[in-house]
């Protein structure tokens, strides 16, 4: 045991307290000691060999009999003070009700790489955001959130605008589900961030450890941040590792993001045991030369941020262009994605057809999703008014019921045709039908005019402000978000929403 210490020299203080704690007289199991010393689960292996140890099932300990004989080897001081350890006693219904939320949030997908915050982490998170910021008034954007910091904050500050952006749907409803008024929107941020996500005070992201994730992730909170904002990254990279964490801090710097602060060894996980189930905290702030670096950085991204899948940065040079076969029977005059080059037509970038109207009207469009970009497709099809879509892509999922409204899918698999359908009658149809015609624009603001368009054939006279009341009253999430940037749990009710508003007309009127 002496010979490992000296060999960790200076940073053998990490070994220190692990022996400290076994030799507490606490039964410890291997994940616990991890995440209670930030250190990787090799390093904390490597002590356990030199040690001997009574063991009950999965837990272990130093025999108390023989703790005295390692007394001198042990740490004498704790690790470095938690800046919010002293006001956690304060919450301890609020982590009560985390531990029940992080309990029964949707498991975790290893293809977006995520690794479960515990529930004190996402607390401590949102301590440390009032301790160090003004929330009352103030706009907080969550960069992804598996691990609902968003409802830590809510729950601890409910004064704070807090919205979530993320590509997963799962999460989406489930922090929808909780009703503290977290706003959410669907972004797959390898694509683009939506429009109306933008000009917060605060973003908070805790992104897959890759350089290209931290790089994309970090970039796109601060297309977010307004003037004088902060951006908080939790980001970890195991002792054993230095030259990753020097790969992602070169890839902040290119950024032109300043360190305001960084807590090593904040964030805490149920898994990550590699990088000691830590992470630190960074506190970034952008320059006036980070926007030009961000717009230079986005320019170059990739779709390979990951860790595993088909999406990881391994994969990034096997993924192949869409193939030409995919078109056989069908003459596109657009191409979205990634084709062969050597096809003629007109093509767009898929990133581009998301965040704005093509300016021409094509008739027919051909999209090619790569693998690991299946939870895009309902909104590659809401962003055109094509007459025939023709999807391209690895398994691709069936379409939501609701864009049934607009859309008569052929077979599904890994082409998808989509014929756009005339039309419909009926009011309330021809509500939703117009609503989901304008993917890109405000939902509430289509649905306004189409209110208004319906009581005039009426031949009656809705305000405006009556309008809104009436979209309000049936649904009040939809204010500030497009069809594209709706989570699919919203834009499933919205037909029943719809109608409500076009029954409420007579009455209104």
């Amino acid at each position: 045991m002496e010979r490992l210490l000296d060999e960790a020299g200076a940073d053998s203080r990490r070994l220190r307290h692990a022996l400290a704690l076994v030799c507490d007289g606490q039964w410890w199991t291997l994940a616990g000691l991890v995440r209670e010393t930030a250190t990787s689960r090799r390093t904390v292996e490597a002590l356990l060999r030199e040690l001997t140890l009574e063991r009950k099932g999965d837990a272990f300990r130093v025999p108390l009999t023989h703790t005295p004989d390692y007394q001198h080897l042990i740490a004498l001081a704790p690790p470095p003070e938690d800046p919010v350890a002293h006001l956690l006693p304060h919450y301890a219904a609020v982590l009560d009700r985390l531990e029940g939320l992080v309990a029964g949030a949707p498991r975790a997908r290893h293809t977006l790489d995520h690794v479960a915050a515990t529930p004190e982490t996402v607390l401590r998170r949102a301590l440390l955001l009032g301790a160090r910021f003004w929330l009352p008034g103030s706009r907080l954007l969550c960069v992804g959130d598996h691990d609902l910091t968003s409802l830590a904050v809510k729950l601890v500050h409910p004064e704070t605008d807090v919205t979530v952006a993320d590509v997963d749907e799962r999460i989406l409803a489930y922090i929808d589900e909780q009703g503290l008024g977290v706003r959410t929107h669907w972004a797959d941020l390898r694509l683009g961030l939506p429009s109306s996500v933008r000009d917060h005070d605060l973003a908070l992201t805790d992104p897959p450890y890759t350089p290209e994730g931290v790089g994309l992730f970090v970039a796109r909170a601060a297309e977010a941040v307004k003037d004088g904002g902060r951006i908080l990254l939790a980001y970890g990279a195991g002792e054993r590792t230095p030259m990753l964490a020097l790969k992602v801090q070169r890839a902040l710097m290119d950024l032109n993001l300043t360190y305001e602060a960084i807590y090593p060894d904040f964030n805490r996980y149920f898994g990550a045991e590699a990088i000691g189930s830590a992470a630190d905290l960074y506190i970034l702030r952008p320059t006036t030369k980070t926007r030009p670096a961000v717009t230079s950085r986005l320019s170059r991204q990739t779709t390979a941020i990951y860790t595993q899948g088909p999406q990881s940065v391994e994969s990034a040079q096997s993924t192949p262009s869409a193939p030409v076969e995919a078109l056989q029977g069908f003459e596109p005059d657009l191409l979205v994605g990634d084709w062969p080059k050597e096809l003629g037509q007109s093509r767009v970038r898929l990133s581009t057809w998301l965040s704005k109207p093509y300016a021409a009207a094509p008739g027919r469009v051909a999209i090619a999703l790569s693998p690991g970009l299946e939870a895009a497709l309902p909104r590659v099809l809401l962003a055109t008014r094509a007459s025939h879509v023709r999807v391209v892509g690895s398994g691709l999922p069936p379409l939501p019921g609701v864009l049934a409204a607009v859309y008569e899918p052929g077979a599904g698999g890994d082409v998808l045709d989509a014929v756009r359908l005339p039309q419909p009658d009926g009011e309330a149809a021809s509500v939703l039908r117009r609503i989901l015609d304008n993917g890109h624009a405000k939902l509430a603001n289509t649905w306004r005019e189409a209110l208004i368009a319906v009581a005039r054939e009426q031949g009656t006279t809705l305000t405006k402000n009556e309008a809104r009341a009436l979209i309000a009253e049936a649904a009040p999430w939809a204010e500030g978000l497009t069809p594209l940037d709706a989570p699919l749990h919203r834009l499933s009710s919205l037909p029943e929403a719809v109608a409500r508003t076009v029954t409420s007309l007579t009455t209104t009127t």
